[in-house]
């Protein structure tokens, strides 16, 4: 294994996270999209700060797992174990699967339609940019597990 054996994602995710999220609250700062009627904000206020608070509890859960088999959480860093144990049973992204939840929850708490627009676009470069990478890097590295591990966890939930 050398440096140079990593997934080769376009972008380190939370920087494609940050960068959907400015752009959404930079648009809803010029041409507001309210998707949230005004009586039912307290309510998706209360939804999305459950979405964020799962997120979390998910994220940290999962960056654990991966610090405990020693493999390093960055995508664009060699991976050194296949972890399939903690969130990992679940989900074969729960990092990501995190990150989308805690942004749809940041959407619905800002009340920001832009930011719900941006979430399909952003999951379709998630997916496109990083995690089938990713896939093809593990297939590679783990031909045999990997598989394996496809076959009966799902990419999402």
């Amino acid at each position: 294994m050398t440096e140079r054996d990593t997934p080769g994602v376009i972008a380190p995710p939370p920087l494609l996270f940050m960068l959907a999220l400015a752009a959404g609250l930079l648009v809803q700062a010029y041409w507001p999209l309210v998707p949230v009627p005004a009586d039912l904000r307290p309510v998706a206020a209360g939804v999305g700060g459950f979405l964020i608070a799962v997120a979390l509890v998910v994220l940290i859960a999962a960056e654990r797992t991966l610090q405990r088999a020693g493999t390093p959480v960055e995508p664009w860093k060699p991976t050194t174990a296949l972890v399939t144990a903690g969130p990992y049973a679940l989900s074969r992204n729960p990092i990501y699967v995190s990150l989308l939840a805690a942004f749809l929850g940041v959407a619905l708490i800002l009340d920001n339609g832009w930011l719900l627009l941006a979430a399909p676009g952003l999951t379709l470069a998630l997916a496109a940019g990083v995690i089938r990478r990713e896939e093809r890097y593990l297939a590679r590295r783990f031909p045999g597990e990997y598989a394996a591990y496809r076959s009966r966890v799902r990419r999402w939930l």
